[in-house]
């Protein structure tokens, strides 16, 4: 699936006619925090991982 900048162009100016200019960035935000803590689940899952072979 390769877009291209019109596409991308396109995708953003629908989000700002959805949520407006002053929502995007607590979207963004919102976004950001949740992929942080993903990552954060899945280092403590490898470390819990490790924890349980070294027993």
């Amino acid at each position: 699936m390769n877009l291209g900048a019109t596409e991308i162009i396109l995708i953003v100016l629908v989000l700002i006619l959805l949520f407006g200019g002053k929502k995007i960035p607590e979207l963004m935000k919102g976004i950001g925090q949740g992929v942080k803590q993903f990552k954060k689940g899945l280092h403590e899952d490898d470390t819990e991982k490790k924890d349980q072979i070294d027993k």
